[in-house]
């Protein structure tokens, strides 16, 4: 709601970790928003569950799931995984569980799916802010604060001295698939 109160009048993609309840209320605001949950997550957080000996295996066929070509290939690797890997049903019926929003960027060709597949880069940008309030033991007042979060963001983006590799191919993709939402005003 903050977002949409802030001017945000659409947003065609979001790209979540497993928070409980953050689908549900990104739907609520902004409905027609397609919720693509972090593939490094997924994977990251079910390894602790497997044996070392077997992660090496497993992680091999993991990927054959999440770097198919298309979702029934996925599918299909995946359900292979649940007869080749029953001792650990339980990772495999998280993925299971969650394949509606997981499954989310087989929609797209793989400059979208470059974007969408994690939340690393956002969590890198909050750990640089996080380590400048961190620094701090106490600011005054909320004005501090937002001007210490506005110059340190400003120092933040002057060492992103790389473009987007590829952006108007993958500008064309986004503007294929959703059309006049995808339009830069």
């Amino acid at each position: 709601n903050e977002l949409k109160n802030r001017g945000v009048s659409d947003i065609l993609i979001a790209c979540v970790d497993g928070l409980k309840g953050f689908p549900d209320a990104i739907h609520t605001v902004f409905p027609e928003a397609r919720i693509q949950l972090c593939i490094i997550h997924q994977i990251r957080n079910p390894l602790k569950y497997i044996a070392y000996k077997d992660q090496k295996a497993f992680m091999r066929d993991l990927k054959r799931v999440y770097g198919a070509e298309s979702e029934e290939i996925a599918m299909r690797n995946l359900e292979g995984m649940m007869d080749s890997w029953k001792k650990y049903a339980v990772v495999l019926d998280s993925w299971l569980d969650k394949w509606e929003h997981l499954s989310t960027y087989f929609c797209y060709g793989h400059q979208i799916r470059k974007l969408i597949y994690t939340t690393n880069t956002l969590e890198g940008f909050n750990r640089q802010l996080r380590k400048v309030t961190k620094s701090k033991a106490l600011f005054p007042n909320d004005e501090a604060l937002r001007k210490t979060l506005y110059l340190s963001t400003r120092d933040i983006i002057k060492k992103w001295s790389m473009p987007y590799r590829d952006w108007g191919e993958t500008y064309g993709q986004f503007v294929i698939e959703f059309g006049d939402r995808a339009r830069i005003a």
